[in-house]
């Protein structure tokens, strides 16, 4: 999930970045040693340790694409901005907001964020099941303190939020799962064709494959959507938290809208060497914002606050943007994009996985 906290307090600012900086090593992104990919352990009865999902899965198949890997971090980020109890803790409580009001935020603390977001991710979905297991308990460790008791101030009766509650954490794995199977769709060229959408059986097959994921995190059994069917009835339960609204970005201490905080910040603190982290920051959360809209559902953008018109471009765009999609997703740009974004252990991750399930659907296929 898009974690909202991390281990490290908030420090002074570091003005000047350099590439080695930018690019980080396997620190930014490990927590449990080197982790273990899929495959690679045994189980108790002798047979490979395939994770959560494995070879031959659908949401491998989905993942492992080239334009998943390029554009997952973007639209996950997008998605989950638009669940309320996530976007309230962000604003409270995470590190790049508390910067931000004690004036300390950069350009390339906003990027950092997004960085690591994606690369510890990878050892949950590609990774043997002991090292899906320990990341997950260490997301749940570090959500602990992300919790406050108002989720909007324009809507009080919404209540508090919990990072750590089970319905905050469904979402939290639902909103990573769902925006990896949209972008898929629309960005993923294919089968010697444009990008499509799945059939109904892959597209349930996927869901019910992303159910394990849920359930590493602990969500109540009587909760987990298996079908599409069952994602869209759960959508309209939760209604109420994904509707938008104009102060949903207000601190509720102060009053200030916590994006321009932190705008404000990142501007004062500029300096010419964080151009390094500006452009791939405009990439993954600005530029193609407006397609990000495209791809997701009409439900979706009625809850980012799109018009009819507004809304219409956006699916426009998400078809006029496939040339730029489809060189993005080419091997020598992906392979920097998947360095970048994942890192070094997330490289190591995607390139054995995709190993694997190439043998697997060969084998299926033969």
């Amino acid at each position: 999930m898009r974690h909202v906290a991390n281990d490290r307090s908030v420090t002074s600012v570091q003005h000047v970045l350099t590439k080695e900086r930018l690019l980080g090593t396997e620190r930014r992104w490990r927590r449990f040693g080197e982790p273990t990919p899929a495959g690679v352990s045994l189980t108790a009865d002798g047979t490979p340790d395939y994770g959560i999902f494995g070879p031959g899965s659908e949401v491998w198949e989905v993942l492992l694409h080239p334009a998943t890997i390029v554009f997952h971090n973007s639209i996950q980020s997008f998605m989950q901005t638009i669940y309320k109890p996530i976007e309230a803790g962000i604003r409270d409580r995470d590190p790049i907001s508390l910067k931000g009001r004690e004036g300390t935020l950069t350009f390339f603390d906003s990027f950092e964020r997004l960085q690591r977001n994606a690369g510890m991710h990878a050892p949950m979905w590609l990774g043997d099941t002991e090292t899906a297991e320990k990341m997950a308990k260490h997301l749940r460790t570090i959500h602990r303190r992300v919790a406050g008791d108002i989720i909007d101030v324009g809507e009080p009766e919404l209540g508090g939020y919990a990072a750590t509650d089970s319905r905050e954490v469904m979402w939290a794995a639902l909103t990573e799962m769902h925006p990896m199977l949209r972008v898929y769709e629309a960005f993923a060229f294919r089968e010697g064709k444009l990008p499509h959408r799945l059939p109904s059986e892959a597209r349930d097959r996927f869901m019910g494959e992303s159910a394990r994921y849920v359930r590493l995190h602990g969500v109540p059994e009587d909760e987990i959507p298996t079908t599409m069917a069952q994602l869209a009835v759960l959508y309209e339960k939760y209604d109420d938290l994904f509707r938008h609204s104009s102060t949903m970005k207000l601190i509720p201490e102060t009053g200030e809208d916590f994006e321009k905080v932190m705008g404000k910040a990142m501007i004062k603190n500029f300096h010419i060497t964080q151009i390094r982290a500006i452009l791939p920051l405009m990439i993954q959360a600005i530029i193609f914002n407006l397609p990000m809209a495209g791809v997701l559902s009409g439900k979706a953008r009625r809850a980012l606050g799109l018009g009819r018109a507004r809304a219409g471009l956006a699916v426009l765009s998400s078809k006029a943007v496939l040339p730029i999609v489809w060189l993005m997703q080419q091997p020598p740009i992906e392979r920097q994009f998947m360095r970048l974004m994942w890192g070094p252990d997330g490289v190591m991750l995607i390139e054995s996985a995709r190993r694997l399930h190439r043998d697997a659907m060969a084998a299926q296929s033969s």
